[in-house]
Order: structure tokens, then sequence, then C-alpha cells
């Protein structure tokens, strides 16, 4: 079994992201239709019984509990949250798996069988454990390391039948739009034109606008633990190496330069998830334990230190800087070199942590669909 500790949180296209059928249910999976500005003008059908057989759609003013498995490169994480029409979707409970898909990969870039056996196992039990918490509605789905994978298509077939769960790929703009989706609800409509930077397992989502849907969208092969895994093969990496890796990034990333200056300069630059959240703690912002309100900021001169720093130090030795995980230490200096030059071709002074990400926006996006069906 997938070791899994489980804890209270206190602190597009058309999206396709099916609800999890529980293991031998037999019912079909619901499809998440795209929001309005994804496709000029769709709006979610009208409720009927035979449209979502297996979904508590709850009255507008009714509370719910939504659940989602979020398959990422790095780990496996399991979201709960109590939510309703109008209020702020509240954390019930958290569990993750360091499962580090990426590093699961064979030669030719495919899942191994061992890789998948310990995936499948995991998210049979984490599909338990949302039923154990009373979770109404539960999205799984998958990122970067499966979407890639050489062998996604055979997996996934494997990885449904095994365990029941109706599992969707999300694609990469569409990891982006649901990201910025969650920035934006987070800072509101105040926060005027905004950049989202999201620094994952497996690649860099960048996307900017003034509404929900975001201008401009981009999916970049720029994740943490995959640029480690490319390019590093010295622990701490040799100079030549980290100098190499710059010159890759900066290459990925200027072409996004120019479609962000047709829309604009943003009033704000905000970052998400944990490579940013833990390059911010060491700068000296405060530690997640205060909570999400507390205002978080990494600016670009602080960065640029810190990432040629953390360079210089083995993996071992990255783990007695505060806010740095045992299971993030290793990659976290290829984190630090994407976030840097990102800031600097962007000519950010600084971004902004924002608490929500991915999953949050998965589950806003998931609540106005079964609010408005």
């Amino acid at each position: 079994m997938c070791p899994m500790s489980l804890k209270p949180v206190s602190e597009a296209a058309a999206v396709e992201i099916p609800a999890a059928t529980r293991p031998g249910a037999g019912e079909p999976p619901v499809t998440l239709p795209a929001p309005a500005s994804f496709d000029g003008g769709q709006q979610p059908p009208p409720h009927h019984d035979h449209a979502v057989p297996h979904v508590a759609v709850p009255p507008v003013t009714g509370r719910m509990r939504l659940g989602v498995i979020d398959i990422g490169s790095n780990t496996v994480h399991l979201l709960v949250v109590d939510a309703h029409v109008g209020g702020q979707p509240l954390p019930a409970a958290s569990a993750k798996v360091p499962l580090r898909l990426v590093e699961l990969l064979d030669g030719d870039g495919a899942l191994s069988a061992e890789g998948e056996r310990i995936l499948t196992d995991c998210i049979i039990d984490m599909s338990a454990r949302a039923d154990e918490l009373g979770v109404d509605d539960l999205v799984v789905f998958a990122t970067s390391a499966l979407r890639d994978a050489t062998n996604s298509e055979d997996v996934l077939a494997r990885l449904r039948a095994a365990s029941g769960v109706a599992l969707a790929v999300l694609p990469g703009q569409d990891e982006a739009r649901l990201t910025f989706l969650a920035v934006r609800r987070w800072f509101g409509w105040s926060a005027g034109r905004l950049l989202a930077l999201d620094i994952g397992g497996g690649s860099l989502e960048i996307a900017a606008g003034m509404h929900e849907d975001p201008d401009v969208v981009s999916s970049l092969p720029l994740g943490a633990s995959r640029l480690t895994r490319d390019w590093f093969t010295n622990d701490p990496p040799k100079r030549s190496e980290v100098t190499a890796l710059r010159r890759y990034v900066r290459a990925h990333i200027a072409p996004v330069v120019s479609r962000l200056y047709v829309v604009g300069e943003p009033t704000r630059a905000v970052a998400t998830s944990k490579t940013f959240r833990s390059l911010a703690r060491i700068a000296g912002a405060e530690p997640y334990s205060r909570g999400p309100y507390v205002r978080r900021v990494l600016r670009r001169d602080a960065l640029r230190e810190i990432s040629a720093r953390l360079c210089r130090l083995s993996a071992a030795e990255r783990c007695d800087l505060p806010g740095v995980s045992a299971d993030r230490a290793g990659q976290l200096a290829a984190g630090s070199v994407v976030a840097d030059e990102a800031l600097d071709l962007l000519n950010l002074d600084e971004v902004e942590i924002c608490p929500w990400a991915l999953r949050e926006g998965v589950i806003l996006r998931r609540l106005d669909w079964l609010t408005s069906a």
C-alpha cells in the first residue's frame, strides 16, 4: 500500500476533468465543460438527473464537500474543501505522497511498471480516504509527468481499470488557465492585470490577463524535477551545468515575453506553488504556518543571490535552510534557476506569493459548474 498521512488543514478548449467514480460503481465519468470564456460563450447545460447521475448538486445556498487528487510530477496530493456559492472554499483535510514520478520514467520516457504499481495503490488509497471524509464530488487529474510519458495512454487505461477512478490528464495550457483562475479569485478584481507564474516538477506555467480567463497562457518544459534529472549530474551541480541550464531556460522563456508585452504590463505579478514558496521563505518571508493571509514577497535581487547560493550547496546542505524539505532539496537549485531567469526576462522586481494554485483552481471551476447546473 502507499504510505500516506492525512492532516487537517489550518492553514480551454474544453477542460475535461471527470468526477471520480468509486471502484465497482460502474458509473460513467462526469465531464467538466469548458468555461464560457474558453469557447466563445458555451454555458453549463441545464441540470437533469440523468446528466450527472452520481454527483450531489446542492442548492445554490447549500454547502458541499469537494475533493481533488492531483497526480503531479513530484507528489500525489489529496485536497478536501468545504465550499458553497459565494464563499471561500475552506480546507478540511490534505494528504500527500512524494512519489517523484519524473524519476520513475525509464530512458525512453515511459513510466516504469514499479511506478505504475505505486501510483495505482496511491490513487486507490486516496479515493478511499476521500470516501471516508464524506467527499460529495471528487476530481482526479494528472499533469506533466503522466501527460508526457511515452506510454501515457496505455498507463492511463490500466490506472482507470485498476482503480475504478475516472482519471483525466490536464493539458499544460489548462494547467496555466486554472492556476490563473485561482490567483484571480484570491486577489480579486482590484489586482488589475495579473501575471501568474507556477514552477511545478515537470513544467513552468505562465499566464496573464485582466479577466478570469487569461489573455496569454504558456506551459514550458521547465519543471524543477525534470531539469534536475536532465541537466545536473553532480551534487552540487558544476558551474558549467548551471550555466548551460540558464541558457536553456532563457531560450524557452524568451518567446513568451513578446506575447506578454502585447497585453500590457502587469499590475501585479504573482507566483504560486512549492518552489516559489520555498525560495520566498529562504529570502525571509513568513513561514506558511503563519497562515495564508500573511503577505509574502520574493524580490528579484534577493532571488539572484539565493539561486547562486543554492547551486553551490549540496542537496543535504540545502535541507538546513528555512522552508526547504528533504523531498524538495534536490531539485530546488534547478527551480531557483527557472525563477531567477523568469523574473529577469519578464523584468519583474518582485512577485507576491499566492497560497492558491492549480488544485484550488480545479475546485473553483468544478464548483462553478456544479452550482450552475
